[in-house]
């Protein structure tokens, strides 16, 4: 039984995190402060306080495009990862890497997609139809 991992990320606006976080990606609400707000973000816990959010370049390769490293996310049943992917593209997220599937009908096939919350935060959150998948090789 896997359990919750915490992060602690810098957002520069509480609210616009809130926000995101809360109505684009559906993560709950947990506790708060004025300098900060936890989310369970996919039942892990996500704390976002108010500061500098971390530097990251786009030196990751995925395939034949560049990603930002480092970079945080999420692994997704993959009818919930379809459902976020059509809500942030609905809420008019803009993607780094749109939703894609890689290593399409070999071991490990999962699909992906790469965005920034309001802070430029990365975020890569993978779908895979099992989670025996995701180790695959």
């Amino acid at each position: 039984m896997l359990t919750p991992f915490h992060l602690a990320i810098h957002v520069r606006d509480l609210d616009e995190a809130r926000q995101f976080y809360g109505e684009v990606l559906g993560c709950a609400e947990g506790r708060s402060a004025p300098t900060w707000v936890d989310f369970s973000f996919f039942g892990h816990q996500l704390s976002l306080h108010l500061g500098q959010p971390f530097a990251n370049e786009a030196t990751g390769r995925v395939g034949d495009k560049l990603v930002p490293m480092p970079h945080f996310g999420v692994v997704l049943h993959l009818d919930d990862w379809r459902a976020l992917a059509a809500r942030l593209t609905a809420a008019g997220t803009e993607f780094v890497l749109a939703p894609s599937v890689r290593f399409e009908g070999e071991p490990g096939e999962q699909w992906t997609m790469f965005f920034r919350d309001p802070s430029g935060n990365p975020i890569e959150v993978k779908g895979f139809p099992t989670m025996d998948s995701v180790f695959a090789s």
